[in-house]
């Protein structure tokens, strides 16, 4: 895409739709901590922003299926009723389509929107092959979005060449895509393939470098945003607003997503975690046992990240208190 063109995109005053992964506790002792999660639920969703689960952040391909659906029951009963969630759709090794189904069936029975997590065997596949596959997989739901998701962040994802992506804007009941591919310029020719092709459908960016593509027309569904979500929604609502304030707060939430999405990227989720836990949101930074892990000194730049977004005031004594002690 010319570099005139995608200046044209920007769209000051946009209404976003934001959508936030959401991290899943542990205890220390290794264990979900379920009061945790169903608090961090409550406080996104009364940030302003709708919740996405047993997703990347809330380690959903490291879940069993039984993990997975008490993740749903509880999002079900901490939101309420009637409040709407997206939760993440796997599939096992036998029939793809019969897992995939049954995956969704489950999210659509708590009332949640099913967001398709890509399988192996999709790995192989041509354009048409994988869009007739996504077509069948689609057809079990009311609705969904597809998980277009970067190997960097887990093995069984890829990105889709343009005309797969295209032949995925003709299915009805996707209505929409997470991208997560780290590449500003293909998620704008993803923008400018579905303008033309179906401007109604939805493009979530999971570009946690570039979170300023919601200002050229991606929404996003971000696992950055579990670690402020407040601020993520007073961003969103200075854009709309067509508020200057959008880029001071957008870059600080930046600088937040360049340290915590940094190499080796699946780590991000303790970044966040530590995040949380700097903040006094979460009383451990404590993960799911198999995930990869930051070094205790990563706590110094988050606590600087903290600062930039106003969510610690007293660095000095947080500091003393959550930092110091693991150096």
């Amino acid at each position: 895409m010319e570099l005139k063109a995608a200046f044209t995109r920007l769209l000051p005053g946009r209404a976003v739709h934001g959508i936030s992964a959401t991290l899943l506790p542990y205890t220390d002792a290794g264990a979900i901590d379920w009061a945790a999660f169903e608090a961090h639920l409550a406080r996104t969703r009364a940030a302003g922003l709708d919740v996405a689960v047993n997703m990347d952040t809330g380690f959903g391909d490291l879940l069993s299926e039984a993990e997975r659906a008490a993740v749903l029951d509880a999002t079900r009963a901490t939101l309420g009723a009637g409040v709407p969630f997206y939760a993440g759709a796997f599939s096992g090794s036998g029939d793809v389509v019969a897992g995939y189904h049954a995956a969704m069936a489950a999210i659509e029975a708590r009332g949640g929107v099913p967001v398709i997590v890509q399988h192996r065997a999709m790995h192989a596949l041509g354009a048409a092959d994988k869009a007739a596959l996504y077509a069948r997989i689609a057809g079990g739901a009311a609705r969904a979005l597809a998980f277009e998701l970067g190997p960097v962040f887990a093995p069984h994802g890829e990105i889709w060449d343009d005309e797969t992506f295209e032949r995925l804007l003709a299915i009805e009941r996707l209505v929409g895509t997470k991208h997560s591919s780290l590449d500003r310029g293909l998620e704008l020719r993803r923008l400018a393939a579905r303008d033309r092709l179906r401007p109604e459908f939805r493009v979530y960016t999971g570009n946690d470098l570039a979170i300023d593509m919601v200002a050229y027309g991606s929404d996003y569904l971000l696992g950055l945003s579990t670690c402020a979500p407040a601020e993520f929604a007073a961003r969103d609502r200075a854009l709309a607003a067509g508020g200057l304030d959008f880029l001071a707060r957008n870059d600080a939430l930046q600088h937040l997503g360049n340290v915590a999405f940094r190499a080796p990227v699946p780590a991000y989720k303790h970044s966040a975690a530590m995040y949380l836990q700097l903040t006094g949101a979460l009383a451990s930074d404590a993960i799911h046992p198999r995930a990869p892990r930051r070094p205790a000194s990563d706590r110094i730049l988050l606590l600087d990240c903290a600062v930039r977004l106003g969510a610690v005031r007293d660095a000095a004594g947080v500091y003393k208190a959550k930092v110091a002690p693991y150096l």
